[in-house]
């Protein structure tokens, strides 16, 4: 994987991951856009120097107002963020990290939709490197010309429904404060919870 991670920027509390476009489905013909978005979702992630911590993530994707049974499309515009909460940026900057850079996989299921479990790869977040700045960062991920996006069909007429994965790893370089690199593998499960997380994009998807 190429390395371009990053944002951890100051004072943004949980914002969206941009997961644009993961069920543009058609049926040959243009239609009108809407935004679909998860409310938030908690991973339990290895963060390096301070072990498993909790990742918040918000998605949304744009797609259309409804798809045709059996219509197919790649998604496009894919992005997104993330967000680490005060007290782990405050243990990232005791740890001298200031900043990351690399590519995120991330899964995604579907209902109604094939294929029922595909993988978004090689989603960017390009580097930045920020001084501390007591409170919560966010990094963001985006689609660059490397990024794998699977295309989705729509099944019987009704709705779909996009949901994240419960899981998603990245090849990251953490930057230290020296101006050093340290290559981590970042794996993340989304946290156990009674009841369990709604990992599923809002509305579910017309299909016709």
């Amino acid at each position: 994987m190429s390395r371009r991670l990053g944002k951890l920027s100051a004072g943004v509390a949980t914002t969206g991951i941009v997961f644009g476009a993961v069920a543009v489905l058609t049926a040959g013909t243009a239609a009108a856009a809407t935004n679909y978005a998860t409310g938030s979702v908690a991973y339990m992630c290895n963060f390096p120097g301070i072990g498993q911590q909790q990742l918040d993530v918000k998605a949304n994707f744009v797609g259309p107002d409804s798809v045709a049974a059996g219509g197919t499309a790649t998604p496009a515009s894919v992005g997104g963020t993330a967000t680490i909460n005060a007290t782990i940026n405050a243990l990232l900057n005791a740890a001298n990290y200031d900043g990351v850079r690399g590519k995120a996989n991330m899964p995604i299921t579907a209902t109604n939709a094939t294929p029922a479990a595909s993988t978004v790869t090689q989603l960017d977040v390009p580097t930045q490197i920020n001084p501390y700045v007591p409170g919560s960062r966010t990094f963001n991920i985006l689609q660059d010309a490397g990024t794998g996006v699977p295309t989705l069909t729509a099944g019987t007429p009704g709705s779909a429904v996009v949901s994240l994965g419960t899981t998603f790893n990245a090849a990251l370089d953490f930057h230290k404060k020296d101006g050093s690199w340290t290559a981590w593998t970042f794996n993340c499960t989304v946290k156990n919870t009674n009841p369990a997380q709604n990992r599923a994009f809002n509305p579910a998807i017309p299909i016709t």
